[in-house]
C-alpha cells in the first residue's frame, strides 16, 4: 500500500487532463439545482411587469469575461423574454466592447430595437460621483449614449429621469462596484438591487444578502450556470461547469483514497 503514497504527481496531472478532455468532448448533462441567491435574482425579474426598466452595469473587463459574460447574456435573455426595457452602462474602460456585443447579440434574437427596447449608455468615469449624478439626473450623467444618440430622445428612457425610476439594477462586478452601488446608490435612491460577481468575491457579498441590501447574487461560473438553467438558455456557463465538476469529483476521490492508504499503511507498520 505504501507505494501508492509515492505515486508520481505527473500521473495525477495526466488523469486530470484526460478527465477535462473527455468531459469537453462528451456532452453529458449534470444536475444544476439553483441556489437561493441565484433564485432571488430570477424571481425578482419574474415579478416585474412588462415594460419595467432594468439597468445592467457591466463592471468588468476581459480578464473576468469567462465568469461574468455568461451571466450578462443569461440575464439579458431573461429580461428580453419578459418584455423589459434594458439600460446598460459601465464604470470600466475595458467593458464597452463586451457589453455592446452581449446586448446587440441577445436583442437581435428577440427582434428588439436599439433605442426603443434597450440602450447602452457606455462608459463614464467617476465611480461614486457618477452614481450620485445618475441618481439626480440620468441625462446630465449621460447626455449621449454609446452610439452618439441624444439620450433625451430615446423612447426606451421615457419615464426614467434618474435611478429612482429604475425598477431593478443588476451589477456584474469584478471589483468593488457592488459596495459602491449599495452605499451611494441603493441606500440613497431606493431601487431594487442584485449582483453577479467572480467566484473569489462571492463570500464577501453574503452579508449584503443577509441584510437584504442585495435581492440576489450570482457567484462565479456556478452562479452563471444556475441562471442559464433557470432561464432555459444553457450555454457557455453550463458547458464550463461540466469539466470543473468532473475534476472536483476526481480530486475528492484522490483525497479519500490518499487518506485510506495513509491510515491503512500506518496500521500495518504498527502491527
Amino acid at each position: 500500500m505504501e507505494r501508492f503514497l509515492r505515486i508520481d504527481r505527473r500521473i495525477i496531472f495526466a488523469i486530470i487532463t484526460v478527465a477535462v478532455i473527455v468531459s469537453l468532448i462528451l456532452r453529458f448533462e449534470l444536475p444544476i439545482p439553483p441556489s437561493e441567491p441565484v433564485q432571488g435574482v430570477y424571481e425578482k425579474i419574474e415579478s416585474l411587469p412588462k415594460g419595467s426598466h432594468v439597468m445592467i452595469a457591466f463592471d468588468y473587463d476581459p480578464s473576468s469575461k469567462e465568469e461574468l459574460q455568461p451571466m450578462a447574456i443569461a440575464f439579458l435573455h431573461h429580461c428580453f423574454s419578459r418584455e423589459l426595457k434594458v439600460i446598460g452602462m459601465t464604470h470600466y474602460t475595458g467593458a464597452p466592447g463586451l457589453a455592446d456585443q452581449a446586448m446587440t447579440s441577445v436583442a437581435s434574437q428577440y427582434q428588439k430595437k436599439n433605442g426603443e427596447d434597450y440602450t447602452f449608455l457606455g462608459y463614464k468615469p467617476g465611480g461614486a460621483s457618477l452614481i450620485i449624478n445618475m441618481g439626480e439626473n440620468l441625462y446630465s450623467a449621460f447626455p449621449k449614449d454609446f452610439y452618439g444618440n441624444d439620450t433625451t430622445t430615446l423612447p426606451v428612457l421615457q419615464g426614467v429621469d434618474s435611478l429612482r425610476e429604475i425598477d431593478f439594477l443588476f451589477d456584474l462586478a469584478a471589483g468593488t462596484t457592488i459596495e459602491t452601488w449599495i452605499v451611494f446608490g441603493k441606500e440613497k435612491y431606493k431601487f431594487e438591487f442584485g449582483a453577479g460577481c467572480t467566484a473569489v468575491m462571492g463570500p464577501d457579498m453574503y452579508p449584503f444578502l443577509q441584510s437584504k441590501q442585495l435581492a440576489g447574487l450570482l457567484g462565479g461560473l456556478k452562479g452563471a450556470a444556475e441562471y442559464e438553467a433557470l432561464v432555459g438558455k444553457k450555454a457557455n456557463a453550463v458547458s464550463g461547469m461540466r469539466p470543473q465538476s468532473v475534476v472536483h469529483v476526481i480530486i475528492i476521490l484522490f483525497v479519500i483514497f490518499g487518506n485510506i492508504v495513509y491510515f491503512t499503511s500506518g496500521r500495518a507498520r504498527r502491527a
